[in-house]
């Protein structure tokens, strides 16, 4: 495998492998046909992303040699993300990256050419892997949210880096509301602080969901998405379902990458524990009713005394395709107005 970055393209692809690094802590490497895939999942295998550079993304690319089957392979986080630590160096010094895969010697060669005729060689171990793939189909979900990367980022801005999980959902007014979510057996020094955020329905480019449905995603996975969309002005789209089920997010801007992140959502299986963080500041978001009492039985029988009541999944999609005539062209509006000086 040889392919060649060039250009601007270079702090394209260190920006994903800084939204990647957010994630998970080993990247897996393949190259296909319709280009170059980074994938990552998270040590609880609760959260998994995948940028793919198709060739149009590269000056040369060749997925591998004649009459060989292209190379998967997998490498620590850290050694990758060390050769695009610096961004602001990517974008004022490199003119070309080069990454090539040394089967004999299982190395990633990773050389950048530099002004002046400098040149970096990085020689990273990797070991070889089956391919990382996640199951999802956002076809099925009936709800959609679509808004400038840019509005859904200063959304998340209040809440606290320390916060795991947020509460998204549909109050009244068909108005967004992003939500703090903290779990009940919490301390009450932790539940001390509850942030929110509500979005009017003019801010979104398209809103296909109904009022009272509400999910609960990781935000450090969602942050990651959000710090490499907005730096590509790119819009986002949320696509989900019921809880329970599997949502999904897209993000538009050119055809040369396709990005996108599942994010599995873990709440409390009991319905009690589960009730939504943002009723007592949204009366309009509701749980939606459905049955729960298989499951619930199901979790007693296998519950052992004296352990934390099971766990459920959920999962959230995000992805994109970037297409530069659907990038916004107008700023977007400030969320919330500038308190200082208020008495």
């Amino acid at each position: 495998m040889k392919c060649l970055v060039a250009g601007g393209n270079v702090k394209v692809l260190g920006r994903a492998v800084h939204s990647l690094s957010r994630i998970g802590d080993e990247l897996y490497l393949e190259p296909l046909e319709d280009g170059l895939s980074l994938r990552t999942v998270n040590s609880s295998r609760s959260a998994y992303a995948c940028f793919l550079f198709s060739p149009l993304f590269f000056q040369l690319y060749q997925a591998a040699s004649p009459g060989q089957d292209p190379p998967r392979c997998k490498i620590l986080m850290k050694s990758f993300l060390s050769v695009f630590r610096s961004l602001v160096m990517l974008e004022k010094t490199v003119d070309k990256c080069c990454i090539s895969i040394n089967e004999r010697s299982s190395r990633l060669v990773v050389q950048l050419h530099c002004k002046y005729g400098v040149r970096k060689t990085h020689n990273l171990s990797f070991q070889d892997c089956e391919s990382l793939q996640a199951v999802f189909d956002p076809a099925s979900c009936p709800h959609v949210l679509r808004a400038p990367a840019k509005v859904l980022g200063e959304a998340v801005l209040p809440f606290p880096l320390a916060l795991a999980e947020v509460t998204l959902g549909i109050g009244r007014g068909r108005r967004v509301i992003l939500r703090s979510y903290q779990d009940e057996e919490a301390d009450s020094t932790v539940k001390a602080m509850v942030t929110e955020m509500s979005i009017g329905e003019e801010d979104f480019q398209q809103l296909q969901a109904q009022e009272g449905v509400a999910i609960t995603f990781c935000l450090k996975e969602f942050r990651g998405l959000l710090s490499f969309a907005e730096s590509a002005n790119l819009s986002l789209s949320i696509h989900f379902d019921t809880p329970g089920s599997t949502p999904h997010l897209d993000d538009f801007a050119n055809d040369d990458i396709d990005s996108y992140m599942i994010a599995m959502e873990t709440t409390v299986g009991s319905e009690s524990s589960r009730t939504l963080p943002s009723i007592s500041l949204s009366p309009g978001l509701q749980p939606p009713c459905h049955s729960e009492e298989e499951d619930e039985a199901e979790a007693e029988l296998s519950t052992v005394p004296g352990t934390p009541p099971p766990k459920k999944f959920r999962s959230l999609f995000f992805g994109s395709i970037l297409t530069p005539e659907h990038s916004p062209r107008h700023p977007s509006p400030v969320l919330a107005e500038d308190s200082e000086g208020e008495g």
